[in-house]
């Protein structure tokens, strides 16, 4: 890292890896222009992620009070806890697109694999996010926070 870092401009190993850094964005670049099925799946790419950003945006919209968010464990949590009901409602909608597609095949529609993977699990419309979430955690809590499941038993009781 010290041949590659930014103290070490004048290098020869970091002029090396700048040039090869351009010649592959470069390549990046002509492949991006000329070839229309790897142009379409980077947008569905960068389309599925903005839909997981929009998913936590629709999560917590708002700011952190001033109050919290303060000290690294703190911060830690509430970024713990976002990542976490994202990657619940992400796993519960993939379950449920499964389900349909199963039973629309087990039915006799056809439902091309290439179709199916241009959907992504990232959409909330369905979602109720007013009202109290509760996810039925409690019989994993001592494999969810080790040490410290007595702790969170008693504040849940």
């Amino acid at each position: 890292m010290q041949r590659l870092g930014s103290a070490a401009r004048t290098n020869k190993a970091h002029k090396a890896a700048e040039h090869l850094g351009r010649l592959l964005r470069s390549i990046f670049l002509c492949d991006y222009v000329t070839i229309e099925d790897f142009r379409r799946e980077i947008h569905t790419l960068l389309s599925r992620g903005e839909s997981v950003h929009q998913l936590q945006r629709a999560i917590h919209a708002g700011r952190v009070p001033h109050e919290r968010g303060r000290r690294g464990d703190e911060l830690t949590a509430i970024s713990g806890a976002h990542a976490l009901l994202t990657n619940i409602v992400l796993a519960w909608n993939t379950n449920r697109m499964n389900d349909v597609v199963e039973r629309l095949r087990k039915g006799g529609t056809n439902i091309e694999d290439a179709w199916l993977r241009r959907m992504g699990p990232g959409h909330s419309g369905h979602i109720n996010f007013r009202g109290i979430l509760s996810f039925g955690v409690e019989r994993y809590i001592d494999a969810l926070i080790q040490g410290r499941g007595a702790t969170i038993r008693q504040a849940m009781a």
